[in-house]
């Protein structure tokens, strides 16, 4: 198999293998770009800064609450799409991964429109509970769970339904309830695949910009995450930028590293 392997590689047409290896230096030149020039010797203080741990440690709180808010909420939306049937469910999928490919701006504005202080939820949260969401932390965790759950339910679901009904099945003439069995039985087989999308989603709700910045804004302390931070650097410190940037670039491969085995082949 591997002569076979071998053949099939000395055979590789020039004309998809230059197109492949332009796509490849497109992708990795940027990439190597940001390390080229990384101000090595002043890294260190760069990152010793007040201003990037504050931005730091806001970005992994806020991505971390993120997470487990996708968590609670996309499990249960993830089990309801792999083992239910209903009318719409194809649209409700539809709907559940828009925000994959929606503009994250667009994802901001939407927000504000819907929990907004006059929006159409945020009005109500105001008046009743007194509860402001934009421009505030936990704006910041919404719109980072909005854009990053999407990810949680997709692997979540994949992994539902790679796994095999019966055991369930086997549960409930046990005497098991539909929720015993999904805590005791599914919860355990699908795992893996909630890890997965757990990861995911943290990292999605980490590089997070275009939503957070429209409905949070970009206060020092209180909203501005790594992303956010990166922006405001490349006016005024452009080395701050390119050292806030490896960090976000550290974590991506660290994620990618993790979930090799899952979501990549291996030779």
């Amino acid at each position: 198999m591997r002569r076979a392997r071998n053949r099939g590689t000395s055979r590789t047409p020039l004309a998809l293998l230059l197109p492949a290896l332009l796509g490849l230096l497109f992708l990795v030149l940027p990439l190597l770009g940001l390390v080229i020039r990384a101000p090595w010797r002043a890294l260190p203080g760069q990152l010793t800064s007040a201003e990037v741990w504050q931005a730091l440690r806001l970005s992994l709180i806020c991505a971390t609450a993120a997470t487990a808010v996708a968590l609670v909420l996309g499990v249960p939306l993830a089990w309801l799409l792999a083992r239910t049937e209903f009318p719409g469910r194809r649209l409700i999928r539809a709907l559940v991964t828009l925000p994959l490919v929606l503009p994250p701006v667009v994802g901001g504005v939407a927000l504000l429109l819907v929990l907004g202080r006059n929006g159409i939820v945020g009005r109500w949260l105001d008046s009743a509970f007194g509860i402001t969401l934009p421009f505030t932390t936990p704006g910041v965790v919404v719109a980072e769970a909005f854009v990053a759950m999407p990810f949680l339910v997709i692997s979540v679901e994949g992994a539902l339904r790679a796994a095999d009904p019966r055991y369930e099945e086997a549960a409930a003439t046990l005497g098991a309830s539909r929720l015993t069995a999904f805590r005791r039985v599914t919860l355990p087989l699908i795992a893996p695949g909630v890890g997965a999308g757990a990861v995911l989603a943290w990292a999605r709700a980490l590089g997070e910009f275009g939503a957070t910045i429209t409905f949070a804004g970009n206060f020092p302390g209180t909203t501005q995450t790594m992303p956010l931070a990166v922006y405001l650097a490349m006016e005024n410190d452009p080395e701050a930028a390119i050292a806030l940037s490896l960090v976000l670039l550290a974590v991506s491969i660290a994620v990618l590293a993790g979930l090799r085995g899952r979501w990549m082949s291996t030779p």
